[in-house]
């Protein structure tokens, strides 16, 4: 069992699992292109005008410095992403990000009471957006970068709806609201 479905208690069904857009990644892709770009062209200028242990001390300065900005112009942000999660289930909305400290968020479905996206004109060509989760005591919650934005924010009222319509029928059911103890009285 692979996550997030670790994550889920027994009976709750998986319905949407994303990373953020690839969008996010596409900065750090053109960083690496032009780092390697550089890094070659020092490295060739280099052994053209240098030789013995100035080449090797300039060439090793070239390495780490191409280490270095990769590291965290690139692996940084892709780690970020591969190791962020967006999940919603028949139940709740979970976000979990992190590679060494791990954070999160869960807000069940009975505790939403507001589901929005917006996204401008590249998003739109993108099929990404923000979407906001209002909760019906915190402030409202913005996630960047959630691919397909508008299916996100119609599953998620649908899912919304149900469980408040779910909510309904209890209370039908229950009107005082006081769950059966079995006593008889």
């Amino acid at each position: 069992m692979g996550y997030p479905e670790d994550a889920l208690a027994e009976d709750e069904e998986l319905l949407l699992h994303r990373h953020p857009h690839w969008k996010m990644l596409l900065l750090p892709a053109v960083t690496f292109l032009l780092a390697t770009a550089v890094a070659g062209f020092a490295s060739g200028f280099a052994e053209n005008k240098l030789d013995g242990s100035a080449l090797t001390v300039v060439l090793v300065v070239v390495l780490v410095l191409w280490l270095g900005l990769v590291g965290w112009r690139c692996v940084a942000p892709f780690l970020s992403w591969k190791f962020t999660h967006f999940i919603v289930t028949d139940r709740r909305v979970l976000i979990r990000q992190g590679v060494m400290t791990h954070t999160g968020i869960d807000i069940p479905m009975g505790r939403i009471s507001n589901v929005q996206f917006r996204h401008g004109l590249l998003d739109r060509m993108l099929r990404t957006g923000t979407l906001v989760i209002v909760s019906s005591s915190d402030d409202p919650l913005e996630f960047d970068d959630i691919p397909d934005v508008q299916r996100v924010h119609s599953l998620l009222y649908h899912q919304v709806f149900d469980a408040m319509d779910l909510h309904r029928e209890q209370e039908r059911e229950d009107p005082r609201g006081d769950a059966d103890t079995g006593k008889g009285w």
